[in-house]
């Protein structure tokens, strides 16, 4: 079983109308999906792997191996010979990249490259959502202003740069535990070469096998309450391997932290009458990420009734 790939230039042309059925059905039945052909250059994919791997050599990696926490108790848990496993910790190197945050200063050409790369990502996004919105038979535009909290540009897009090095005990630690994302739309550039990724489909951990230059979509906690279901936010894993370092580009469209989630109105009237059959409540999203920077790891339906008496 493999997760639905999905030829993106042919929403502009004479087969839309088969792209946009699969787009619904990556949304509906899987969470996650590949776009190829998605309008993204592959010299600018090819930089933006570049840099990123230079960035973690030059000012990472060493840091990594010498100083993190994953290291340190990983090689504590080996030489208690329990046969223990990390259970709260990632085997990940990370970093976030925001409008107003601090990027890596010695990486020659990450900036320029990052920014660029982010620029293109945020237009396909917001494709994308349109493409959502048309599926679910709300207003073009619905997702985005909603996420937007109204009009203006104050959603959140930010760029997750993650490396999981290659582990001498891989049986005893996770990459990235099991999780769903809080946000929205979720685009991500995995390495070509090392996989590790898996989401939980019928109960089986199934894997995201890479492929060169797609970008990996997967619809967030914040898809699913506006779509009232319909879209499902997925649990989602990272595996770390005996060899070879994964790198991993997440970007999240998320909602402004003041914008206000609920389903969409057309998607819970029938009939006149109000159906909201799975009880989403109506949150602001600040209040949703209080609740999930504790419960990350955790399933979502508590996160939503915990936020519904906020």
């Amino acid at each position: 079983m493999a997760i639905p790939v999905i030829d993106f230039s042919k929403l502009d042309g004479e087969e839309r109308a088969m792209a946009m059925a699969q787009i619904a059905n990556g949304c509906e039945e899987w969470g996650f999906f590949q776009l190829v052909n998605h309008g993204i250059s592959v010299e600018l994919l090819e930089r933006v792997k570049r840099v990123s791997s230079e960035c973690y050599k030059l000012e990472r990696e060493e840091k990594f191996f010498k100083n993190s926490a994953p290291v340190k108790l990983l090689k504590e848990l080996v030489e208690k010979k329990s046969g223990d496993k990390l259970e709260n910790i990632d085997w990940e190197d990370v970093f976030l990249l925001s409008d107003d945050n601090e990027w890596p200063p010695k990486t020659p050409g990450f900036k320029e490259t990052m920014t660029e790369y982010r620029a293109e990502l945020k237009k396909l996004a917001e494709k994308l959502m349109e493409a959502m919105d048309e599926n679910l038979g709300i207003p073009k535009g619905y997702i985005k202003k909603a996420f937007n909290g109204g009009e203006g540009e104050k959603a959140f897009f930010g760029t997750k740069v993650s490396h999981y090095p290659p582990c001498p005990h891989p049986e005893m630690v996770n990459g990235l535990r099991a999780h769903t994302d809080a946000g929205g739309v979720i685009l991500l550039f995995q390495d070509d070469e090392v996989d590790g990724l898996q989401i939980l489909k019928n109960g089986e951990w199934i894997d995201v096998k890479p492929i060169p230059n797609s970008i990996v979509i997967n619809t967030g906690d914040q898809i699913e309450v506006l779509s009232n279901g319909r879209y499902k936010s997925v649990w989602h894993r990272v595996n770390v391997m005996p060899n070879g370092t994964r790198r991993s580009i997440a970007s999240f469209y998320n909602p402004s932290y003041n914008a206000t989630i609920e389903p969409a109105t057309q998607l819970i009237k029938k009939e006149n009458k109000e159906v909201n059959q799975f009880g989403y409540p109506k949150f602001v999203f600040g209040d949703y990420m209080s609740v999930y920077t504790k419960q990350k790891f955790l399933p979502k339906e508590p996160r939503f009734q915990a936020v519904r008496t906020v």
